[in-house]
């Protein structure tokens, strides 16, 4: 990467990191909030005949995990464009 001073890339790993605990921390909710602590409460609604709290801890994590991937890859391509990193 040729960033043109010190002060740009340390701006584009801010904004990186920023991204990166924003996306862990959705997949926190989702993953342990709502697998693990809120499976009780959720499981009281159906989810295709399945309770959403067992969705949620079986596949509705690892659905937003990867709907997470696309998003940081999104997010990330625009990131390089602003500071000029791009391919």
């Amino acid at each position: 990467m040729a960033f043109k001073d010190e002060e740009q890339a340390k701006a584009y790993w801010a904004e990186n990191i920023s991204l990166l605990f924003k996306l862990l921390a959705v997949w926190f909710v989702v993953s342990f909030g709502f697998g693990i602590i809120l499976v009780d409460v959720l499981n009281e609604v159906r989810f295709f005949g399945f309770k959403l709290g067992f969705w949620f801890s079986q596949q509705g994590a690892i659905y937003t995990f990867v709907a997470l991937i696309f998003v940081y890859v999104f997010k990330m391509n625009t990131l390089d464009k602003k500071y000029g990193v791009d391919e």
